[in-house]
């Protein structure tokens, strides 16, 4: 069988890559619309559905229907994904009824009127009032894209936004708050403006009939214009128009992305990842490759009586694989620290391939805690594996421990956080029928995966150290500041947080300042250079420890890389204090809650990285040792 030209996998290669920016991927087909009702494979009428309404000042969203505005009289959900519900997703439809090119202008929607005597309209203008305050935005969708608001920012900036907000306040100062900046008239003092009004404009593609195809909407952007709410009622208005556009079906994210995080700043993060991970390379290669092989060669050339007058990590041959106490607790969090590290892999690279883009609301979530669910069986094993290879025997407890330890705690924080927003009244509050159904995952299907796991990893043997172990422990002799504990694994964190923190700047605006996430090919690149960066960090704080005789690695080396997730936490608290304008007790304690459940994850996923990586650095060098 002749082999393959490399030219001809060359301009596959390419073919595939240039093929995957022509079309989306699965779940995001296409919609033609056209003018006449019986057209066939074509729909006349355009669907604008509405979404949340949330603020960078609150971390409570809140349904359409909270704030009373005007509701369609045929009201129905579209089904929601696992991932929707959990975020907070409520798509509903409206009563902003369209057909394709049919341009309207100032068609009335409904009419709100409000009795001031009345205790029940009261709280309603209140409610509304309090969202103008706090900048709560509009989500609105057409076709599965975001009805934008786009606005010239300085410079001469174009900024298109995914949502705009209920309204605006100009204080008792006359100063002008959020939105109420953009026009002059919004003037006058102590008064609140409400957007009432909005002029629509959907742009499409004509097609090609000599292809058959049909016109394809690419855009869809708003203007919002106010009304004084001094008065008790008010109209409720949509104008609409249509554009035609040469914008391609499948670029049409482009103009929201394109005013999204810039690229630069993300190739200024890799770039100085990249240095670090050169940097920890070079340290690493010459220790391996100059250090070590000399002192390997040099052991073994020796006769017995010399070689015990030998120092350095050599002469703890006989302890270092003695089992570390607390095994129990460090197997299962490596068992669960695999679980996650497999999720994560797999989740960033179909996120990669355009499966979980943006487009595809909550696919992203859904895939995780599926994968999630999935993976029990992989963590059983890896945990039993580990305990067998510590000499533990209490099997019934490890399993245990392993399927419901660290869910338990993820689960029993966020039941918590739950239960504040069903009190606040949130459409972030999962639904109890969703909590039954996690349950049902959780123990219905992880659970027992996680026992099949740990059956097969208790049958194997434990994992069979290269030397042999004394009866009798060495004693450690005294260390040095950087080689003990506390300052060790505080060292060892901050290399990986290096390569991360942009990012995770990027992560956090999507989560808390509801920014839109796009740059999987970024995020998954900087995941390889945390990986990488974690180990070698690892294994090198570990040799320093092991040429200091402390034989004491196996909780330090899951440490060493795990306080990474205290620095997270530590930036976390500083984008709370820096970035956010979050106010009252609920936002805050809701945003430090989540924030708990990411610093543990992240811990078990960076500590089980660091734990691997120095195991097989201690077996290699061992193995290499002649010891009778």
């Amino acid at each position: 069988m002749k082999s393959l030209n490399p030219r001809f996998i060359f301009l596959l290669s390419l073919t595939v890559v240039r093929s995957s920016f022509g079309f989306y991927l699965p779940g995001l087909a296409p919609v033609s619309f056209c003018e006449k009702e019986d057209a066939k494979e074509c729909q006349k009428d355009i669907q604008l559905f509405v979404n949340r309404l949330d603020s960078v000042e609150s971390v409570l969203p809140y349904e359409y229907d909270a704030f009373d505005f005007c509701k369609d009289t045929d009201e129905r959900r579209p089904s929601e994904n696992l991932g929707q519900v959990l975020f907070g997703e409520r798509i509903e439809t409206s009563p902003y009824k369209f057909s394709f090119k049919a341009d309207k202008a100032c068609v009335k929607v409904c009419t709100k009127s409000y009795d001031a005597g009345s205790r029940e309209d009261k709280l309603k203008l209140d409610f509304l009032k309090k969202g103008m305050e706090l900048n709560y935005q509009h989500h609105w969708i057409v076709d599965n894209m975001p009805v934008t608001w786009c606005y010239i920012v300085e410079g001469n900036q174009k900024v298109c936004n995914p949502g705009f907000p209920i309204g605006c306040l100009v204080n008792q100062e006359g100063k002008p708050k959020d939105a109420c900046v953009i026009n002059a008239d919004f003037n006058k003092k102590n008064t609140y403006y409400i957007f009432n009004h909005v002029d629509i404009t959907i742009v499409y593609h004509s097609g090609d009939e000599t292809n058959g195809m049909s016109p394809r909407l690419v855009a869809a952007t708003l203007e919002p214009r106010r009304s004084d709410f001094a008065s008790s009622q008010y109209n409720e208005m949509v104008g609409k128009n249509y554009q035609n556009d040469d914008i391609r079906w499948a670029s049409r994210w482009d103009y929201i992305l394109v005013s999204m995080p810039r690229t630069n700043i993300q190739w200024f993060s890799i770039m100085n990842s990249l240095v670090i991970i050169l940097f920890l390379s070079g340290m690493v290669a010459m220790i391996m490759l100059r250090t070590l092989h000399k002192d390997i060669a040099r052991y073994n050339q020796m006769d017995q009586e010399e070689a015990q007058e030998e120092s350095g990590w050599k002469q703890v041959h006989g302890d270092v694989f003695r089992p570390p106490r607390m095994g129990m607790l460090l197997s299962v969090f490596l068992g669960q620290g695999t679980q996650v590290f497999i999720m994560t892999f797999i989740t960033l690279f179909l996120a990669c391939l355009g499966f979980l883009s943006p487009a595809n609301r909550g696919a992203l979530m859904t895939c995780a805690v599926v994968l999630w669910v999935l993976l029990g069986t992989p963590a059983g094993y890896v945990s039993a594996r580990l305990y067998k290879t510590f000499g533990g025997e209490n099997w019934k407890t490890n399993v245990f421990l392993t399927a419901f330890l660290c869910p338990g705690i993820v689960f029993v924080d966020f039941f918590l956080m739950n239960l504040i927003l069903w009190v606040e009244g949130s459409s972030a509050a999962v639904p109890f029928g969703t909590l039954v159904a996690i349950l049902a995952l959780w123990f219905g299907i992880s659970v027992p995966l996680t026992f099949v796991g740990a059956y097969f990893g208790f049958k194997k043997p434990g994992i069979e150290p290269p030397v042999r172990t004394n009866q009798i422990p060495r004693q450690i002799p005294p260390q040095t500041f950087f080689t003990k504990l506390v300052p060790g694994i505080i060292m060892g964190g901050i290399l990986p947080f290096g390569c991360i923190f942009i990012q995770l700047f990027f992560i956090l605006n999507s989560i808390w300042s509801h920014q839109m996430y796009y740059m999987f090919g970024f995020l998954f690149l900087v995941f390889i250079i945390l990986v990488i960066t974690c180990s070698e960090a690892t294994v090198l704080l570990c040799y320093f420890h092991l040429c200091a005789e402390d034989y004491h690695w196996w909780w330090r080396s899951f440490l060493t890389s795990g306080f990474t997730a205290v620095y997270l936490f530590v930036y976390a608290v500083h984008y709370f204090f820096s970035k956010l304008q979050i106010i009252g007790a609920a936002s805050t304690i809701l945003y430090f809650g989540y924030t708990l459940i990411m610093v543990l994850i992240f811990f078990i996923f960076t500590g089980t990285i660091g734990f691997f990586a120095c195991f097989l650095f201690v077996n290699k060098i061992y193995s290499l040792l002649k010891v009778d």
